[in-house]
């Protein structure tokens, strides 16, 4: 029995688990918890990572691992492997004109056939720029820039302050392809743009193949790690024609296909996959808290709400709820307010108002869906994941919104897991 590890470090905490690679059973696991806040010092990932793999009963017998984590995050390394100030994550917005502005240089039908992104404050480039504008001595110092699981698998490898080889950073076409300076269909860094948002050329991490490796300081092999997204494709075994729809705090609607994806309203964002294709993807703010707040209205838990839904008929009577509670990204509307639409004295009842909370979530995802169709991508089956598709109703819902034959795959940590197999691969 070869022993694999897999890691899923995300916003809120890190996840670990150890995987028989011939029967793909867990065997254990591990845990421990993520500082909240957008701005996070790296070293707390590290302080966790170390803790859920102690948790998990450490890696001795482990014989390959790989590392999946939230995507886009700045970890600024100066040339001793120091790192200069707090990782800016993902859902750090204090970017958003650094993107103005680089549309404004490059243009977004430019930027999304160099990149296959259209930048928003998510990625890593406006990071960046936002950087190089607003803190000049931080960024002059940048010597290395890294990714959340990056600089996490570099850590683990044994590098760091003590043995600063900047060189030995590694990723994978998945990570790098959110960066906003990587070109998914060359496989290949645009430099130039690299150099536009921070002002000079720094170290990048080197973007292993699916398939490629390196090793440990014991020598154990180490595979390329991915972003979350990429790693629950991975832990799904999602194939050509599969769309995963995620329901938790916010939406991801994303497609498993074979081209490169460059779409220039930056709806969709082009990524890479884990596995040699490619994830065009889109992002919806308002997901599983949508149902929180009707269901706190009405006095009841998500149970309570789903047997309320599925009392009312399809199309709630007229009711309507436009779900834009927190603006939304996709369709790009961040001063939108949500709405209750066609109230009558017929249609304005508890069943109806619990039905319209599903049918219109679902319906802000259904937007994601449309985004890909239009694009030409084959969707035919949605793997419906996330806090959110714990919900009957939601399942039973979803198919009449999606117009798809809809799955729902036994819970689990699907980053982890997909990281496990990704390990077991290199071996």
């Amino acid at each position: 029995m070869a022993l694999v590890l897999g890691v899923d470090s995300s916003t809120q905490s890190c996840k670990v688990v150890v995987v028989d690679s011939e029967t793909d059973a867990v065997v254990r696991s591990g845990r421990a918890p993520h500082p909240n806040g957008t701005s996070v010092d790296p070293e707390a990932w590290w302080v966790a990572l170390q803790a859920a793999i102690a948790d998990a009963g450490g890696l001795d017998d482990v014989e390959a691992w790989a590392i999946g984590g939230q995507q886009h995050g700045l970890v600024a390394l100066d040339a001793q492997g120091r790192v200069i100030r707090d990782a800016l994550l993902w859902n750090d917005t204090r970017s958003a004109q650094a993107a103005e502005d680089l549309i404004g240089e490059f243009g977004a039908a430019a930027l999304a056939d160099r990149t296959g992104l259209v930048p928003v404050a998510s990625f890593t480039i406006t990071k960046l720029r936002w950087l190089r504008d607003h803190e000049p001595e931080n960024a002059a110092r940048v010597a290395a820039v890294a990714l959340p699981h990056d600089w996490l698998t570099w850590r683990l490898r044994g590098f760091g302050p003590e043995r600063p080889d900047l060189d030995e950073l590694v990723t994978d076409r998945s990570d790098a392809s959110g960066t906003g300076y990587w070109n998914p269909a060359t496989g290949e860094y645009d430099r130039e743009l690299l150099v536009a948002a921070l002002g000079h050329d720094v170290i990048l991490p080197r973007v292993l193949g699916p398939r490629e490796s390196v090793t440990d300081a014991a020598s154990r092999r180490v595979a390329p790690g991915a972003g979350d997204n990429a790693a629950v494709a991975l832990g799904l075994g999602a194939r050509t024609g599969d769309v995963v729809v995620s329901i938790g705090t916010s939406g991801t609607i994303f497609a498993v296909t074979d081209r490169p994806v460059a779409e220039p309203t930056g709806i969709v964002a082009g990524f890479a996959d884990a596995d040699g294709g490619y994830l065009p993807l889109v992002c919806t703010l308002n997901a599983a808290r949508v149902l929180d707040v009707i269901a706190r209205l009405l006095g009841v838990d998500h149970d309570g709400l789903s047997t309320l839904a599925l009392i009312a008929e399809p199309g709630a009577g007229g009711l309507g709820l436009v779900p834009y509670f927190e603006g939304e990204r996709s369709p790009n509307l961040p001063d939108a307010t949500a709405s209750l639409t066609a109230m009558t004295l017929a249609s304005t009842t508890r069943e109806n108002l619990a039905r319209a909370a599903v049918e219109g979530m679902l319906g802000g995802l259904r937007f994601g869906l449309d985004a890909l169709r239009e694009l030409g991508i084959p969707l035919e089956r949605v793997l419906l994941v996330g806090g959110g598709a714990q919900s009957q109703a939601v399942r039973e819902i979803a198919p009449l919104v999606f117009g798809l034959p809809v799955e729902v795959p036994e819970a689990a940590e699907y980053v982890a897991v997909g990281m496990a197999r990704q390990a077991a691969s290199v071996l």
